[in-house]
């Protein structure tokens, strides 16, 4: 930071000076032009990670202080009270880095993190699961879809990763601290796992109490969701049978496959998907789920998703479409704003089979604790290269998609793409959030009671 500051004050002095001379003057000496050099590896870090927080603090909701769904650069009171359930839970992480980097004050974040927990405690709420959306102003559901308006058991684990987390950073500390730890371990206590199971050994994604199981969403196969599986078994309260884990999730064991793409062993079948799924699935449920080390009877999920991303990141190499743009500094391919067609703005999971030409930022920063390499490289591209850097960086870090095919850049945000970058670059950078869930006692014994080993964390 002291280096940014030093050569922010060059340029302001530059400037100054160049003010100072005669009014009709222009200066055009090549040894007037100052160099300054690259930030280095961890100042680009630091500022990336201050980027991506500014969205879940300074563009919070209003009145909950949760993350709200989106913030439109161009239409800031577009959905301005939305509160998004899981992007929220990447939010408490969010902020839990936050306050270790400096970025804000502990006071500051616990005064924030009553209020969104107290927004938790009294917001609708269905057999303890929150909905996919949330209004922001009276905690009531906004449907998610027409027959969507109840319980959303996927994104409630999402936000419940986050609560296992508070709980384990302020359980010791002030009083205010352990009550503010207290009530999140409440708020994670009163979801009916076991209600999302229908009495089977499987999860369903959603229930609602005028549509009741009429969406019919099993969890079976990998996808972004391993980590409603693991909240589900480590409840205290309401688990799920382990049985659920393997006969739908691991679909008794026909989730593995043998096939490799790029010369990279796949590990799992990604849901049928041609090559793998999009990188938000190495995501999500890492947060705070350690993969380092974790083995069950199916994979080793530190080989899984680091060869998620790097078969990734070798498809975007190999650009089999020919897309202008693609290289090693610019890749990733994941759930985004997107180009349509015709040129509007819409949202898919990008992926191999389903390439538009639309790299999304967060795919390669969220991906530094698999390729740390080839994720430095997406950070300086996108921050430092002359193509991109005054487009592409917004007020909240990069801005959720682009793509140097069609020369597009959407100016806009989207919480749970926000969501990922600060806490897996912790991650990577410290294990900050992978220590604090792996040291929960209850996740420890439904990893286990779900077949799960961590030489990383003893157990």
């Amino acid at each position: 930071m002291q280096n940014i500051l030093k050569y922010l004050f060059i340029i302001q002095f530059f400037f100054i000076s160049c003010s100072c001379s005669k009014t009709n003057e222009t200066v055009t000496r090549e040894d007037d032009v100052i160099n300054i050099p690259p930030l280095s590896e961890q100042e680009l870090l630091d500022l990336a990670q201050k980027d991506a927080f500014k969205y879940f603090w300074n563009y919070a909701e209003s009145n909950s202080k949760l993350a709200r769904e989106r913030y439109h650069v161009d239409e800031p009171f577009v959905d301005e009270h939305l509160v998004a359930t899981g992007g929220s839970g990447f939010g408490l992480m969010t902020i839990l880095v936050g306050i270790e980097r400096g970025f804000v004050t502990r006071e500051e974040a616990l005064s924030r993190l009553q209020t969104a927990l107290n927004f938790l405690e009294n917001a609708d709420r269905f057999h303890g699961a929150w909905s996919h959306w949330i209004n922001g102003t009276n905690g009531n559901t906004v449907p998610f879809g027409p027959i969507d308006n109840g319980g959303d058991i996927v994104e409630t684990s999402f936000l419940c990763q986050g609560l296992i987390c508070v709980r384990e950073y302020f359980k010791n500390g002030t009083e205010a601290e352990q009550a503010l730890a207290q009530q999140a371990d409440e708020l994670w206590r009163g979801v009916e796992w076991s209600w999302y199971t229908k009495g089977e050994n499987a999860m369903y994604w959603h229930w609602s109490p005028d549509y009741e199981w009429q969406l019919n969403f099993k969890l079976e196969g990998y996808n972004e969701c391993l980590i409603t599986y693991v909240m589900g078994a480590s409840s205290p309260t309401h688990p799920i049978p382990s049985e659920a884990y393997h006969q739908a999730w691991a679909r008794n064991g026909a989730i593995v496959t043998a096939a490799s793409s790029y010369n990279i062993p796949k590990i799992f079948n990604y849901n049928g998907a041609s090559i793998v799924g999009p990188m938000f699935w190495a995501h999500y449920s890492y947060l705070g789920l350690d993969p380092r080390g974790l083995t069950d009877q199916y994979a080793n999920y530190w080989e899984l998703t680091q060869n998620h991303t790097k078969i990734m990141h070798a498809y975007c190499v190999a650009n089999p479409i020919g897309w202008n743009g693609y290289s090693e500094e610019c890749w990733g391919l994941t759930a985004s704003y997107t180009r349509n067609a015709n040129g509007t703005v819409g949202y898919t999971d990008h992926k191999p089979g389903n390439d538009r030409g639309v790299i999304t930022p967060t795919a390669a920063l969220s991906s530094f604790p698999y390729t740390p390499e080839e994720s430095m490289k997406a950070l300086r591209y996108f921050y430092e290269s002359n193509d991109w850097r005054d487009r592409l960086i917004g007020v909240a870090g990069p801005y959720d998609a682009f793509s140097p095919h069609h020369d597009w850049v959407t100016k806009r945000y989207l919480a749970i793409d926000q969501g990922t970058i600060v806490p897996m670059i912790e991650n990577y950078r410290t294990g900050f959030l992978w220590n604090l869930f792996m040291q929960a006692p209850e996740i420890r014994t439904g990893l286990q009671n779900l077949g799960f080993s961590s030489a990383q964390h003893g157990f």
